[in-house]
């Protein structure tokens, strides 16, 4: 399968570098390039990519908005946002994952790391490193400012106690394999069991599961470790 990029950056430089990365890859199409948001938005909607690559900080409309209207559209279902910032630890990087990005990479990345960043979101999987989330979680995802809407704590109500320790593992920053250890299951067992919050949830990927579980308060109590 090929994926499909849209590039979101009002660096000229920038995107013919990526540009040339993008093109070297037999699994990548680079569709279109936006120099800002409201652009980013348009040529989506037009193209329909896989994956938006969107730097935190374009003019115009500013990528937060963009992030958002893309995330909210819902004549782009599969449509993924991936952001490029200079910081991870950045209260920026908080409302693009609030707005509905899929995961975040610093610019200094090897190429090697972001084509695969971009493959992974392409997948459905949230790119989210678990030192940078534990830090935005500590910073900004858990402020009184961000609660979750009711219906979002009806579902949560809803989940049976495995899956609820499994979300407040997430929402912890743990891995996969981290949890797979706590359970003593296998990591495919675990994005079994991650899918299948996300499921009940309805939310769109690892990182949106995130915010809700910040949002909500849940990340709070203690997981039971039962077998």
């Amino acid at each position: 399968m090929t994926i499909r990029v849209l590039l979101a950056d009002d660096q000229a430089l920038l995107r013919a570098a990526l540009r040339i990365l993008l093109d070297s890859c037999d699994d990548m199409e680079l569709v279109a390039e936006a120099t800002c948001g409201g652009e980013a938005v348009a040529l989506a909607r037009v193209h329909r990519p896989d994956v938006v690559l969107m730097d935190i900080r374009v003019p115009g409309t500013d990528s937060l908005a963009a992030t958002s209207a893309i995330c909210a559209d819902p004549g782009l279902p599969e449509t993924r946002v991936l952001i490029l910032t200079t910081h991870e630890i950045d209260a920026h990087v908080a409302e693009a994952l609030r707005a509905g990005a899929s995961g975040f990479l610093g610019k200094d990345v090897t190429a090697d790391a972001l084509l695969d960043g971009i493959r992974t979101v392409a997948g459905g999987d949230a790119l989210l490193s678990p030192l940078a989330t534990r830090a935005l979680v500590t910073r900004f995802l858990g402020t009184p400012a961000a609660a979750a809407p009711p219906r979002a704590a009806e579902r949560l109500s809803a989940l049976a106690d495995r899956d609820r320790d499994v979300m407040t593992w997430v929402a912890e920053g743990r891995s996969n394999a981290e949890i797979a250890m706590i359970l003593d299951v296998s990591p495919l067992t675990v994005r079994t069991l991650v899918r299948r919050v996300m499921a009940g949830l309805d939310v769109r990927d690892r990182a949106q599961l995130v915010v809700m579980a910040h949002q909500s308060g849940m990340f709070l109590a203690q997981p039971s470790v039962e077998r």
